[in-house]
């Protein structure tokens, strides 16, 4: 999810309003992981990824939106795009 924050200006205000969105999301979720994986060195910018592993591609996508809502929800950021990709067992 590529994120743009609102009110911020230093990287130390960044990690205080990306921080509670990714530990909201691990404590709704507890079986996804996530992590801020892009932008880092932007103070308003952020990028947030998400991993689901299940045994059916319907139940991935159900939770991975499910995790876009949550996220989209915070007033405090823009939610610019959110991408989703799902990997199969016969896939390198």
């Amino acid at each position: 999810m590529d994120i743009l924050l609102g009110d911020v200006h230093s990287l130390k205000q960044k990690r205080s309003v990306v921080r509670p969105i990714i530990a909201e999301v691990q404590r709704r979720f507890p079986g996804v992981a996530v992590a801020e994986t892009g932008h880092l060195d932007l103070h308003r910018r952020t990028e947030i990824g998400i991993a689901v592993v299940s045994a059916t591609a319907a139940n991935c996508g159900a939770v991975l939106d499910d995790c876009e809502r949550l996220v989209a929800f915070h007033p405090e950021i823009e939610l610019l795009s959110a991408r989703q990709r799902l990997y199969n067992e016969d896939e390198d």
